[in-house]
């Protein structure tokens, strides 16, 4: 080798050395990968089956990671995202930015371009916490972007009155719903007490169960402020009916669904069928010991749902009037 070369491999390597590295574009933690893929596959199944319309909505989603934010199926991405490329596993073009909300945020709201989307922290960061519960609530705030895209739901919301001078949508968490009322919680933990009998009531004593219920329901009703009254029943039309939804989708999955190999083969994957028995063991056993003073706005939940598998039993195919009589479940019950 001459020395004309010499310099040329010895000059080469000196511009490697003193070059930066060129940076890399973030990824999808493959975790996560596994986790939102099979929270597409389950949904792409059973959604179309549990409500009508369901498989017609984007599963819009936003994961929120330490550093980065990323974008999923979301078929308008704002101007502040970066295009990363498509995800053959995620059957999505994936999109990014740098991080801008809270890593253990769970919520469904119009975050992107006016759609509403899923932003959701990693499981770690989550109350989820479980990788297969994950999944399961990601089919939670999914129902939610069916009930924020009918056609009048915004409105809706608003003719409740119940905003004030809030426009940010944070009136939903923090209403000041009488929850330190001695009378209103002890009415509200015997109203759950007895829904949770009604049912469990046995068929030949189920419409006894259920016509005392709605006297006491009733009761319950009018103990309420009107604003109160209407704030309870859309906290149970929204937050119980996705809870209940949750409930249905995880029981539908255990019995039909195989998950794949990627997903069990998670660290921390439980099977489908116990986490349906855990959920509904919740619900139950909420109903039996809720107080409304330490649950606040929590409570909300089971007792939507199970008010829901209520209707269930007493008024089959109530599903079809769910979106056209508006926050109000009590009204698609029907007394015996």
């Amino acid at each position: 080798m001459n020395v004309a070369s010499i310099t040329v491999l010895i000059a080469g390597a000196i511009s490697l050395w003193s070059s930066p590295p060129a940076l890399q574009p973030p990824r999808i933690p493959e975790p996560d990968r596994i986790r939102i893929a099979e929270a597409f596959r389950v949904a792409d199944q059973f959604r179309g089956r549990l409500w009508k319309d369901w498989d017609a909505i984007p599963f819009a989603l936003l994961l929120v990671t330490p550093e980065t934010e990323f974008l999923v199926r979301h078929p308008r991405p704002s101007n502040d995202f970066r295009f990363l490329g498509y995800d053959s596993l995620l059957r999505s073009d994936i999109y990014y930015r740098e991080r801008v909300n809270q890593t253990n945020l769970l919520a469904t709201f119009p975050a992107v371009s006016g759609l509403p989307t899923i932003v959701v922290g990693q499981a770690e960061n989550t109350q989820a916490r479980r990788s297969t519960r994950w999944v399961i609530t990601l089919l939670h705030e999914h129902f939610h972007q069916l009930q924020q895209s009918q056609r009048d739901y915004y409105t809706s919301v608003g003719e409740l009155g119940l905003s004030g001078e809030d426009q940010s949508g944070m009136w939903m968490l923090n209403y000041p719903f009488p929850y330190d009322s001695t009378e209103v919680s002890l009415q509200f933990q015997l109203l759950s007490k007895r829904l949770r009998e009604t049912l469990l009531a046995p068929n030949p004593e189920f419409i006894v169960h259920l016509n005392r219920y709605i006297e006491i329901r009733k009761v319950f009703n009018r103990m309420l402020q009107q604003s109160d009254y209407r704030y309870f029943s859309f906290q149970l039309w929204q937050e119980g009916i996705a809870r209940y939804t949750e409930l249905k989708a995880v029981q539908m999955i255990a019995e039909e669904y195989e998950p794949t190999k990627a997903f069990r083969g998670l660290e921390d994957y439980r099977p489908f069928k116990d986490e349906f028995r855990g959920i509904r063991f919740e619900i139950l056993s909420q109903l039996r010991a809720m107080r409304l003073k330490e649950t606040r706005r929590s409570a909300f939940y089971p007792f939507g749902a199970a008010e829901a598998l209520l209707l269930d039993r007493a008024s089959p195919g109530w599903q079809e009037h769910y979106f056209t009589r508006r926050f109000y479940l009590e009204f698609l019950l029907k007394k015996e």
